[in-house]
């Protein structure tokens, strides 16, 4: 049997110019999934005022994320790409972008002249949410459905509680010995309250029995996954519930998201007293905007300005070869 594996994640501009930075926040911002408004407010949100207003200042931002191999968004996924391809001997490998470049329409164009019997499709999100799994998947059998044969596919909806996953994680901070501060944060993209209230199937379903409990009818609220994930990182190293705290950043808009949020938390850390958190960030399987700039420079900055001294950044796991070893089971177990 013939098989093709596509690894997914998010997206980046095509450079750090203001003009593609508005363009990537047009074709990101205006999917249903992200804002869950109807279209038209939707559009006039979008390209009249936050692609217009908000593109200058994170152009600013991706000026300063970018490298001489372009985003790191792009090329860690370059590089993972290659490694998982050259360790799985028996399927090809490809990877795509769910907004810009390289496209999903035109890498999946790619897959369907090849005739797979069996397809796995992989977004790289270790916790389901619908803004970045849910649309992916979405657009993906948008596409695919417009073939005229369309061959067997698996999509790997999550894989926050796969082992390999939790060990790459674990393996990856060991060059750090929480020991030395004051806190452990992990910290998490945040979605708007109402994504949770539309995704947790569980009736009646309490904010802190999401916190608290996690079973088969949670698997897909994201809430639930992310402290899920975090039990699971702590007890790996050794941390009891004392010793570390869930919070949630990048908030956007007035409505609101989950908490506790990142930037308020770090603040009232500072000020109770702490000097030195270790921030780990589950959520981002590679180093980009929201990790490299917000947590390790604007929280840093922050912190520092409220009496703390440091933040340290526990890097994402990019293309190291924990995390290649974890893919290559996640997607074995799906094959």
């Amino acid at each position: 049997m013939r098989k093709a594996v596509l690894l997914i994640n998010l997206g980046t501009p095509n450079s750090p110019n203001r003009g593609d930075v508005a363009k990537y926040l047009r074709e990101f911002l205006m999917d249903r999934r992200v804002i869950d408004i109807p279209a038209l407010p939707r559009n006039l949100l979008v390209k009249g005022i936050i692609a217009p207003f908000r593109s200058g200042k994170s152009s600013k931002a991706y000026k300063e994320l970018w490298t001489d191999r372009g985003s790191p968004l792009l090329y860690h996924l370059q590089d993972l790409h290659q490694k998982v391809d050259e360790a799985l001997k028996d399927m090809d490998v490809y990877y795509a972008m769910r907004y810009q470049n390289p496209s999903l329409s035109d890498v999946l164009k790619e897959i369907e002249k090849k005739a797979y019997q069996k397809l796995i499709i992989l977004p790289l999100y270790p916790q389901y949410a619908s803004s970045t799994t849910g649309s992916t998947i979405e657009r993906v059998m948008e596409i695919v459905k417009k073939w005229e044969v369309v061959p067997s596919i698996n999509f790997v909806a999550h894989f926050y509680t796969h082992p390999s996953y939790i060990n790459a994680v674990v393996e990856s901070a060991k060059k750090y010995n929480t020991k030395e501060y004051d806190k452990v944060v992990f910290s998490y993209h945040g979605v708007p309250i109402r994504h949770i209230n539309k995704s947790c199937k569980v009736p009646g379903c309490k904010e802190s029995d999401c916190i608290s409990i996690h079973n088969q009818s949670r698997l897909y609220c994201y809430r639930s996954a992310c402290y899920e994930t975090t039990r699971r990182i702590a007890e790996k190293i050794g941390l009891t519930e004392a010793d570390y705290q869930v919070v949630f950043q990048s908030r956007l808009g007035r409505d609101p998201w989950l908490q506790p949020y990142a930037e308020e938390t770090i603040v009232n850390m500072a000020k109770s007293g702490l000097k030195k958190l270790l921030v780990f960030s589950p959520a981002f399987v590679s180093d980009c905007l929201e990790t490299t700039i917000e947590i390790a420079e604007e929280y840093q900055e922050v912190f520092e300005h409220n009496g703390g001294e440091k933040i340290q950044l526990v890097e994402s796991l990019n293309a190291n070869d924990f995390w290649v070893n974890a893919l290559v089971d996640i997607i074995k177990d799906h094959a």
